[in-house]
């Protein structure tokens, strides 16, 4: 602690009666002048009077007290952390209280808070998008394997795979799968997913019995280096599969969605919105919504859709964007929205899910004036209360971005997308934190 510069000093004679208050200027505080004439322990707070009583026991002892934190009580209503020690003048003249602000530190400590929530809250969310995507890869009908992009190695293999082809995971090189004279071919069509990050279908021969499958690749991001997804289906089974109705219809699985889904024109108007949709922006009739454009309902005077569309004009998609829905009664609520155009529909039309996170969202409010642990005060005066913040900020920095590029996998876009920043300043934040390596 600083004793040069404290920021509140009380003159106190030998019974803790205060007789004079000097505060710095980072105390905006009026009317301290009525503790004159107080004992010290009644502008302070139950707990901290007791604190008071032994640093004036000490100091008459021993000569000095030590360190204590109380919660100042100003007559403003204003509650302030300050950490004092007491210190003897004389036997006769009285003692002296010196103390310095941690109001400072106190904030900071909720920031922190906060943002180790907010990664919590992250983490879940995380953990529910890889357990819909495991049940996903393992209820496909088709064939899926996951490879190693280096080595072509299986990484996984859902049960269709291991049921037809015998495949699983464990370090199996897929292309001893393949018949020689395709090996090359299939070299060929990575070459391709590798420039463009998907492939048409090609057939192929896999197995002990050299069967026939249609084999297509797309090309995703891992750690620690990129993977193929290859999708395997029957040639010889194509045609039923193509042919086969499925049993429910597509308009009844979106009229029971969980989200709210929306299919728009190219000028923002309503084709479709399913009961999901109406329930979020409070109407009853889907003729209350269809003919009217979506921007009515999302973000900021229309400024949040007109960022979104622009992002999908770009990317063709987006995934994930925040922003919030007003119903028609006026009510708000923080909503993701991904979005993805067709531009090959006559005429084009861009469809959304709409997401309510409020629930996810929602949190405890904090107490920034409430008390620091011990800990806090063992290190002050070991390092500058702006290196702490700097440090402090820092590492909350590159946590948040760490867990980002885990949620997305490695796709640097999508984690400058989830941040908030420019890819630029993405790569300029993962090369001054030495991630600039990580995928």
């Amino acid at each position: 602690m600083n004793l040069a510069q404290p920021d509140i000093t009380l003159h106190l004679d030998l019974d803790g009666i205060i007789r004079d208050v000097n505060l710095s200027g980072s105390i905006p505080e009026n009317g301290v002048t009525a503790w004159i004439g107080s004992p010290w322990t009644q502008t302070v707070g139950d707990v901290s009077a007791d604190k008071i009583k032994l640093m004036i026991e000490h100091a008459r002892k021993n000569g000095m007290s030590a360190f204590r934190q109380l919660n100042q009580q100003f007559p403003s209503g204003q509650e302030i952390p300050i950490e004092y020690t007491t210190i003897r003048v004389s036997d006769s003249t009285g003692l002296v209280a010196i103390g310095k602000s941690l109001q400072t530190v106190a904030e900071l400590q909720s920031r922190l808070i906060s943002a180790q929530q907010a990664m919590e809250r992250d983490y879940w969310k995380f953990r529910e998008i890889e357990t819909r995507y495991r049940l996903l890869f393992d209820a496909s009908n088709e064939a899926v394997l996951i490879v190693r992009a280096a080595n072509m190695h299986i990484v996984e293999a859902n049960p269709v795979a291991i049921r037809t082809l015998g495949l699983m995971a464990g370090g199996r090189d897929f292309r001893a799968e393949l018949r020689q004279d395709e090996r090359e071919e299939f070299e060929k069509m990575l070459e391709t997913v590798r420039e463009h990050g998907k492939s048409p279908r090609t057939i192929f021969h896999l197995g002990q019995n050299q069967e026939a499958w249609l084999v297509s690749a797309s090309l995703m991001t891992a750690d620690p280096g990129p993977v193929f997804l290859l999708q395997l289906t029957p040639f010889g089974k194509l045609e039923e599969i193509v042919d086969n109705k499925p049993t429910v219809a597509a308009g009844d699985i979106l009229d029971r969605a969980p989200d709210a889904i929306v299919a728009t024109t190219d000028k923002d108007t309503i084709q479709y919105a399913n009961p999901a949709f109406l329930n979020l922006v409070q109407v009853n009739d889907h003729r209350s919504v269809i003919g009217k454009t979506l921007s009515r309902w999302i973000g900021r005077a229309g400024a949040d859709m007109t960022a979104l569309m622009s992002r999908v004009a770009d990317n063709g998609y987006v995934r994930l964007f925040p922003t919030t829905l007003e119903s028609e009664l006026g009510t708000q609520t923080d909503v993701e929205i991904s979005a993805a155009r067709n531009g090959e529909a006559d005429p084009p039309s861009t469809s959304f899910v709409i997401r309510d996170v409020s629930a996810r969202l929602a949190q405890p409010s904090i107490d920034r004036s409430a008390a620091l642990p011990d800990t806090t005060s063992a290190h002050l005066g070991v390092e500058s209360l702006q290196t702490v913040v700097r440090k402090a900020v820092d590492s909350i920095e590159q946590r948040y971005i760490e867990a980002a590029l885990v949620s997305t996998r490695g796709n640097r876009s999508a984690a400058a997308d989830l941040l908030g920043l420019s890819r630029q300043a993405l790569y300029a934040k993962l090369n001054r934190y030495g991630l600039d390596g990580r995928t």
